[in-house]
Parts: structure tokens; sequence; C-alpha cells
């Protein structure tokens, strides 16, 4: 392990992935994340951005490159070998259990560690507290922010080093997003590192230490969170068709 390797939480190096044979995805897709960072991928529809969360969590064939958590090689492990090593994925949709409680889906989070379990609740909803009074309320009543703060905190349950975000703020009304972004916020600012994908790119810049801008499934632009904000090709290229 170098000591360049050893800085980062995360590294992505020239992964190449695809879902089906001979169509690649991701074309040399670069990215890092330091320890208490919060990173932002942002980028149009089929740029890849959700395939490289779903490539870091072993759900996506890698045919070159490698993914590095800590300096270790993690390149293509399963996704219950890379939660037990410390990497926390939520997915967009179908990511909670609806006929289980709010409880009981955070003990799945736990599974792996079901010693951890009330040491890990009292973190979780130290960060959402309204999940606190309703631990026993069926997730499939809750509404889509809801469900929200439930997979996060279920995904929260394993002390992840690094947490993964897909669309944290997808299909949620305009308050909702507003609250998603504030957790994830609050998430990242209680040291957990954090990779989000956003479809609301200007909203995930703004709180982002740094962003990617991918494009045909490479990073096209990277930099501080407020410098792609004011980067004229950025703005012109991606901002004024995505989210506002």
């Amino acid at each position: 392990m170098t000591e360049t390797e050893n800085q980062y939480v995360v590294r992505m190096d020239n992964v190449v992935a695809g879902y089906l044979p001979g169509v690649n995805i991701l074309n040399g897709a670069n990215l890092t994340a330091a320890k208490g960072e919060l990173i932002g991928i942002i980028g149009p529809n089929g740029a890849g951005k959700s395939t490289i969360l779903k490539a870091i969590f072993g759900q996506v064939k890698i045919r070159s490159g490698q993914v590095l958590l800590n300096g270790e090689d993690i390149t293509g492990l399963r996704a219950n070998r890379l939660v037990s090593k410390g990497v926390g994925f939520v997915p967009q949709t179908n990511n909670v259990f609806p006929s289980l409680t709010i409880a009981e889906n955070l003990q799945m989070g736990a599974f792996q560690a079901p010693k951890k379990y009330a040491e890990r609740v009292e973190f979780v909803t130290s960060i959402f507290p309204d999940l606190a009074k309703r631990l026993q309320q069926r997730a499939g009543s809750l509404s889509g922010g809801e469900r929200q703060m439930v997979a996060m905190g279920r995904a929260l349950m394993m002390d992840p080093h690094v947490l993964l975000l897909d669309e944290p703020s997808a299909g949620l009304s305009p308050t909702r997003q507003d609250e998603a972004f504030i957790r994830v916020s609050e998430i990242n600012k209680a040291g957990v590192t954090t990779i989000m994908v956003e479809q609301n790119a200007r909203r995930c810049l703004q709180i982002c230490d740094r962003g990617y801008v991918l494009d045909q499934g490479k990073d096209a632009y990277t930099g501080t969170g407020r410098d792609l904000l004011n980067d004229p090709k950025v703005i012109g290229l991606y901002l004024g068709t995505l989210g506002a």
C-alpha cells in the first residue's frame, strides 16, 4: 500500500464497467474520496452516475481498472463482504423493506453485527429524530421522504467508512428535498465519508466538498463544489439542463 493510496477512503482508477457483454457504461472513470469528504457526482442522464456507485458496491461487472477502500483492493467483491468492510449503499428505489417496521429495517442493517444495534440506533435517531418516536411503524406506511430516512439509517447501522447515496432527493417534494440534503450534510459532519449521485446538480454542488461531472462514462470535470458552480463550461454544458 502506497502513501498516496492510504490517504483516500475510496479510490477508483480508470474503471471500465458495464452490465451487458461488450457494452461499457463507464469508460475509464476516476474518483477519490478522502476521509470525511462529501463528494457529489452530477451529469446528464445516461452518463454513468449510478453505475459508479454500483461499481464500488460490486453490482456491475468491472472489466478493467480497480476500486480501493482504505488502500485495499475491493474490485468486484460481493455486497455482503463490502458491507462488512465498511461500505454502506442506499439505492434510489426499493430501498426499504415495506412489510417490516422501522426498527426491523434498522435491525436488518446491523444483521452482521447485532451487538451494535442499540449503540447504532442511538446514533441514527440522533440524525433522524423523527424515527425515534415511530420505530414500531411499518415502513410501507411512510412517505417517500420518511422512507429515505429509514434507508439511510439502515445503511449507517454498520458504522460504515463510506456511505454511497444514489439520488437521495429523487421523487421528493421541494421541502422534502431540502430536508434530504440537510440530513446528508449532517451525516457527513458526523464523520461519515459520503459519495452522492444527484440529478439536482446545483443543490448537490452547494453542499459537497468536491464534485465530479460525468459525461459518457468519464469524469469530464472535477473541482470543489463552489468552483464547479461558477465554471462557465459546467454552467453552459450541464447546469442549464440539470435541476435548478
